[in-house]
């Protein structure tokens, strides 16, 4: 292709201020999760801050609520008041230690509801506008019922967050972000699954 610098029309336009460049990526507008390398990783530049997320554990408690944390933690103290809600937990959420990581204890809120109940209840969250982050820990979850949750958090404006067993890592997922989590006695390994324009990778965050 012939240069611009050949082409003296050519080249005016090209250093008109009104002409959009495609030189780079577009600004990443995401949630910082409070490790750099993780934000560099994912597409956002961070956490979405609305859509479908899955985190896969080989069990339930084996971190994930280490790595939300930070988020959480800034999110109850942002300037508009919404909740962090945490549907049917497996470990009920200890007061003095969400204190000790900084969190507002007046905008967590846990629903405690059946298993079979707990995606509607999330998605109820999902959609209500009121509701940050919203994280649950199904045992299972159709296709049907992801597109659901994933359509509430865009409508909600929300983030919703699921803690699924790592076994489901094949099957098809509504969810924008998927990662693998492990845990290790000094970091969190994480694998980086599925995302808009993620190449799948490996990161790993050290734990406080």
């Amino acid at each position: 292709m012939p240069e611009a610098a050949q082409h003296p029309q050519l080249e005016t336009l090209l250093q008109h201020p009104a002409l959009w460049r495609g030189r780079g990526a577009a600004p990443r507008e995401g949630f910082a999760t409070g490790s750099a390398a993780l934000d560099a990783a994912l597409p956002d530049g961070g956490w979405p801050r609305r859509g479908l997320v899955e985190i896969l554990v080989p069990r339930f408690g084996s971190g994930e609520l280490a790595l939300w944390a930070p988020l959480i933690r800034r999110l109850t103290h942002a300037e508009t008041p919404r909740w962090c809600t945490f549907v049917a937990p497996p470990f009920g959420p200890f007061a003095p230690a969400w204190r000790e990581e900084g969190a507002r204890l007046d905008r967590l809120l846990v629903v405690q509801s059946r298993p079979a109940e707990s995606l509607w209840a999330l998605e109820q969250c999902l959609l209500s506008g009121v509701c940050a982050l919203g994280i649950a820990w199904p045992q299972a979850a159709g296709m049907t019922e992801l597109r659901r949750l994933a359509l509430a958090a865009e409508r909600g404006a929300s983030l919703g967050v699921l803690i699924r067993p790592l076994r489901v890592a094949r099957e098809h997922t509504a969810a924008t972000l998927r990662i693998a989590l492990t845990r290790t006695a000094t970091h969190l390994r994480l694998d980086l699954l599925k995302g808009r324009g993620l190449a799948p990778r490996v990161v790993q965050v050290a734990l406080p």
